[in-house]
């Protein structure tokens, strides 16, 4: 593989982490501002309560997800796959 190849692989690898990783991270997010909202308007500053809800939710997100991200990591390992195959 030359270095443009080599380059062209990370750079989809990368966008499938971002692609893969982006449902959960924005639901965590989302969940995460929401009861930081809450703590602060209701001035309860229970550190637990911010993990149980945002775990519940991201458990979900996965559930929800999981057919999507497994798709796109199939199909960059059928790329990977394409590029050792034309390679070799």
């Amino acid at each position: 593989m030359t270095g443009p190849e080599v380059l062209d692989v990370a750079r989809d690898a990368i966008v499938t982490i971002i692609v893969v990783s982006a449902p959960v991270m924005l639901v965590g997010l989302a969940v995460g501002v929401a009861i930081s909202l809450l703590q602060a308007l209701t001035q309860i500053q229970e550190m637990t309560l911010a993990f149980v809800p945002k775990i519940l939710a991201i458990f979900v997100t996965l559930l929800i997800a999981l057919p999507f991200m497994a798709q796109a990591l199939q199909g960059q390992m059928t790329r990977v796959a394409a590029r050792i195959v034309a390679g070799g």
